[in-house]
């Protein structure tokens, strides 16, 4: 023993031991790692190269599905909007200029058609109804005066020409009388009280605005003492029947084959999730948006329980399973490309082919298929953006 070890061990007793230990623990831990790839090694996968398919179970990172019809029931999502019904909506404003003098319909209540919305007392129909007495005047002045030329010149005792004349002032008082009772009618004076001879008539200068149809004052705009004019834009009520709306969607071209008059359908708002309003197809736009290059479709949903709302953004299912089966797959194995859509379908060779197609979303993990596949095909789920740019058949 040399002086070191003499050393180490008076001083050091434990060193040998601790160094022993630490030799065998880094030849334990050394041992078996020549039959183990590294972790780098265990990351990497084979780029695909030339369009050949690895063998199943070599490539974790690319999935294949054949493609197959969709057992379940086929639908077509819109995305659109709640509105009133064409027909059963009206904006109402005053036809003269006046002061309201009594409004007796109030917001969110329930009218009935030919109920009275509110009164206005307006020198318009005072007017309107002296011009009209005016006008019935002279009119029986020119019809006496022409039955008198008639019968004058019968006995040739008047010339035709004043004849003539009388007849001119007939025509004339005709037309000026006709206009004067447009001009009442007009301000909403029932034709029934102008049938009556003048000294029966109830004509006054209170007018009382009437609604045309029968729902729901969902938007007031005047109060007692208000001067409205005769602006049709100055919208004084808007009645509304809330039992039945439409909804307003969009369709894209590519799926306007799918969509019919009569088609039934389901609406679906964010307010109700679980509820389903049941709806139909009652028409389809003819003009394509310029802008969307979408088409309007209308849909009539009943709302007896007036859930839905008008201006509620809403979503359309539209049933089109009378349109024949459909090829379903997954929305990630449809790639886009310079606007047009594709996907990689592997052919014998275990080759992938890029393939255009034509599809629509189904759900939002499910396209459907309308041009480009048919059923039995092979295709590429997962991992077809790693063969994206690679030079295949049909690139």
């Amino acid at each position: 023993m040399n002086v070191f070890q003499r050393y180490s061990c008076k001083c050091f007793p434990d060193l040998s031991l601790a160094f022993t230990l630490t030799l065998i623990l880094f030849l334990l831990s050394t041992c078996g790692q020549s039959d183990q790839p590294s972790r780098l090694d265990a990351a990497t996968h084979q780029p695909v190269k030339n369009g050949t398919l690895p063998q199943v179970g070599t490539e974790p990172h690319v999935e294949t599905m054949i493609v197959e019809f969709s057992p379940s029931r086929q639908g077509l999502t819109l995305s659109g909007k709640v509105a009133y019904g064409e027909d059963r909506y009206s904006r109402i404003s005053s036809p003269l200029q006046g002061r309201v003098v009594e409004v007796r319909a109030r917001l969110g209540g329930r009218v009935k058609a030919g109920d009275i919305l509110l009164v206005v007392d307006s020198s318009d129909i005072a007017q309107a109804y002296s011009e009209y007495i005016k006008e019935d005047s002279d009119l029986q002045y020119a019809t006496r005066a022409y039955d008198l030329a008639s019968d004058l010149y019968e006995t040739k005792a008047l010339a035709l020409k004043d004849l003539k004349q009388a007849e001119n002032e007939l025509i004339k008082a005709r037309a000026e009388f006709r206009r004067a009772k447009e001009r009442l009618l007009s301000l909403r004076i029932a034709p029934e009280e102008l049938s009556k001879p003048l000294d029966k008539q109830r004509i006054t200068s209170r007018y009382e605005m009437k609604s045309p149809l029968t729902g729901v004052v969902v938007e007031r705009t005047v109060t007692p003492g208000q001067s409205v004019t005769g602006d049709p834009v100055n919208v004084l009520f808007t009645v509304a029947d809330l039992d039945v709306l439409q909804v307003v969607a969009d369709v894209y071209e590519r799926d306007l084959a799918l969509v019919r008059e009569g088609q039934s359908a389901v609406v679906k708002v964010e307010a109700y999730p679980d509820a389903d309003f049941p709806a139909e197809v009652i028409a389809v736009g003819d003009v394509v948006d310029p802008t969307t290059r979408t088409i309007k479709v209308r849909a009539r949903v009943n709302n007896e329980a007036h859930k839905l709302k008008p201006e509620m953004f809403a979503r359309l299912q539209l049933d089109v399973s009378g349109a024949g089966p459909f090829l379903i797959v997954p929305r990630e194995a449809v790639l886009e490309l310079d606007g047009k859509q594709f996907v990689y379908v592997v052919e014998e060779g275990n080759r992938y082919v890029k393939r255009e197609v034509r599809t629509t979303n189904v759900s939002p993990d499910q396209t459907r298929v309308l041009e480009g596949l048919t059923q039995g095909e092979r295709i590429v789920t997962k991992g077809a953006v790693l063969i994206k740019g690679e030079l295949v058949k049909g690139t």
